[in-house]
């Protein structure tokens, strides 16, 4: 809740204790359910675990409790933190936060009074008998035998339950305080305090024989469900999932992940409104979620990051219109149009605004403008960004995922699939080092290295393409790794490598998936760029892209983005996505999407082509993307710095492969139509 000035409004201390005491009263009510049975059950229950840690050979509370009965100052200092420390801290922090950040209170408390509630049920169901009161094993009860003020049995707390040993709530309100100022802050020195009072908790509930370790287990698992689910229902704002996050966790300002398209228009029956277009947007707006949305970011680099509604949209920023056209007013060419999309490309999009821009461009050619579509990757993939561009076109299409992929596997055969897949990324090697790309230290550097990217187009038709891979017995996929391959082997590249390691994204959605969000997966091929007859080149890549069609890669890859992923600590996910995603186990990205095939317009100007725009990934030289659209195999070349700085020999070798497998006269280089 919000005041009229927009500041965060104190939630009433009354209200606060009123809900404290509620959960109190729900604890003394479990308590009374007490009796011989009760203890019977508690007994059993504590001598199954103790029974199960010794199998696992887990069972340390019987040494520590001996240790700390020989050390007298230690012992005294545990029995009064085991009394006190935990409830001091973490009552300490929630009245903190009510006083000074009532804007994390809420969400906190409650995930405070869901841990305790979750706990009591615990106690109720699955009473246990802490390791001092077993019989037999030689526990020795240093609280109690030492007098501790506070401590079992002594006045202040003679009728507290003493079965409720799993899980430990002791270690459950420690490592809760240690979530939920990771939450809050991102200081070094208050994750390390926090991180010292959770095992300094520990090592207490074990020496004084109050818990297992095992019910310390039980208190983890306890956090997990009693943090991650207020957190989500308690909040409008959005999760960003971690197959989307990964990019955001890769991105740089010398390496932007930004998707998009570049889309030709004709005007001959008149100039391409940048009105009409904003127009168009608008009315479609509720149709595109992810262009109403920011990305929030708490202060803590623990947090996650979450999508929040904007306050609104400046769209004079949103839809500019940029005018190529020279100071004689004669068109400035196609040659500077793919220049302008490449200072797109490499220029990050600010995060305090929503994700993506609809660039209005005229002057490109006589009777030529056209719009270039970016969008962040956190907000869709490749196809998904297709998809959600077919919004703003006309005739309006069925939706592309309606029939997209099947439902996939059983989740035994996908288990297994995992696991098999995971066997063959873990073996698959590393890509061959070209030469460093070195990650730039300063704004200049970065500069120069945006500077430096190039984009090119070139068009093919889908036919001559489709032929040419059934004459062969391959994919269009393979022909354009062909195309690719043979450009490359036409280079000098460092090192004289014979092969080019290309990552090749694969659309996992199933039918009825929105278009946001990142639903594919990654499996490597290796280009050979050895000097070959095309033909041969071809055969080559066919044999070896047949992994596409298998789908255990594809399943682990996709399993690892989206569940091991969310599973991480938003640190160690950053980590993890900077190591695997780069010039280590890939030189470059080939992706081949599908589009419509019928004749589409914009703002009621005809789309003469539509050209995938994608990142290059750090440290790599090379992305190309292919859109079959309306008859034609529309393909973009974006290049880096310095491994692939002839950017023009790169598409004249792609042109050469072509043609000598056979597409002859009908390619097009479209910067030099």
């Amino acid at each position: 809740m919000t005041s009229s000035t927009g500041a965060v409004k104190r939630p009433s201390l009354v209200i606060e204790l009123l809900i404290g005491l509620a959960t109190f009263a729900v604890y003394l009510l479990v308590e009374s359910a007490g009796g011989v049975g009760r203890q019977t059950a508690a007994l059993a229950n504590g001598e199954w675990i103790f029974r199960t840690e010794r199998a696992l050979h887990l069972d340390v509370e019987l040494s520590a409790n001996r240790w700390l009965d020989r050390h007298d100052l230690i012992r005294v200092l545990f029995n009064y933190e085991y009394g006190t420390t935990y409830a001091i801290v973490a009552f300490g922090l929630l009245f903190w936060m009510l006083w000074k950040r009532p804007d994390e209170y809420r969400r906190a408390r409650s995930s405070f009074v869901t841990l305790n509630l979750i706990a009591f049920a615990c106690f109720w169901l699955y009473p246990v008998m802490p390791p001092r009161l077993l019989p037999g094993h030689g526990f020795i009860d240093t609280v109690t035998s030492g007098n501790t003020v506070g401590s079992w049995g002594t006045p202040l707390i003679s009728d507290a339950n003493q079965l409720a040993a799993m899980p430990s709530l002791h270690v459950a309100w420690a490592l809760w305080v240690s979530v939920v100022l990771a939450r809050l802050s991102s200081r070094r020195l208050v994750q390390v305090i926090s991180a010292f009072h959770v095992a300094l908790t520990l090592a207490v509930v074990l020496t004084t024989a109050n818990h297992y370790l095992l019910d310390a287990v039980g208190a983890a698992v306890l956090v997990l469900l009693a943090v991650s689910l207020p957190y989500r229902i308690g909040s409008q704002d959005e999760p960003v999932p971690a197959a989307d996050a990964f990019f955001l966790r890769i991105e740089s300002p010398a390496w932007p992940q930004q998707v998009g398209g570049v889309v030709p228009l004709d005007t001959s029956d008149g100039p391409l409104s940048r009105a009409r277009v904003v127009e168009v947007v608008q009315n479609e707006l509720h149709r595109l979620p992810r262009f109403r949305q920011v990305l929030h970011q708490p202060e803590s680099r623990w947090a996650r990051t979450r999508w929040r509604e904007a306050d609104g949209l400046d769209w004079d920023w949103h839809v500019p219109l940029v005018d190529l056209a020279r100071p004689d007013g004669t068109p400035g060419g196609q040659a500077a149009f793919d220049r302008l999309v490449a200072d797109l490309a490499g220029t990050e999009l600010p995060r305090e605004r929503p994700l993506w821009r609809l660039v209005v461009v005229q002057g490109v050619e006589p009777d030529r403008a056209a719009v270039v579509l970016i969008v962040h990757h956190v907000v869709a993939d490749g196809i998904g960004t297709v998809a959600q561009a077919l919004h703003l076109l006309r005739p309006v299409l069925p939706d592309p995922f309606a029939g997209a992929g099947s439902r996939g596997p059983g989740w035994l055969a996908r288990g297994v699939g995992v696991v098999v897949g995971l066997g063959q990324l873990a073996t698959d090697g590393t890509a061959p080092q070209l030469g460093t790309l070195e990650p730039p230290v300063s704004d200049d550097e970065v500069i120069t290295l945006s500077a430096a990217r190039k984009f090119r187009r070139v068009t093919v038709p889908l036919t001559d393409v489709r032929s040419i891979a059934r004459s062969h017995q391959a994919r269009v996929s393979d022909v354009l790794m062909c195309a690719v391959a043979g450009g490359l082997a036409r280079l000098e590249l460092p090192g004289n490598p014979e092969r080019f390691r290309v990552a090749v994204p694969l659309m996992v959605r199933e039918p009825g998936a929105a278009a946001e969000g990142n639903v594919t997966a990654a499996v490597m091929i290796d280009l050979p760029i050895a000097s070959l007859i095309e033909t041969d080149r071809l055969k080559i890549i066919s044999r070896r892209s047949a992994r596409l069609r298998t789908p255990t890669r594809a399943l682990a890859s996709r399993w690892v983005m989206a569940s091991v992923g969310g599973l991480m600590p938003v640190p160690l996910h950053g980590w993890f996505a900077r190591t695997v995603y780069g010039s280590r186990y890939f030189n470059g990205i080939v992706s081949n999407m599908p589009g419509p095939s019928v004749q589409l317009s914009l703002a009621g100007a005809p789309v003469v082509a539509a050209y995938p725009l994608l990142p290059l990934a750090p440290g790599t030289p090379l992305v190309v993307g292919t859109l079959g659209w309306n008859g034609e195999l529309c393909i973009s070349v974006t290049t880096g710095d310095r491994l692939l700085a002839d950017t023009d020999e790169l598409i004249a070798g792609i042109h050469a492969t072509l043609n000598e497998l056979g597409v002859s006269e009908k390619v097009r280089d479209e910067a030099a139509s």
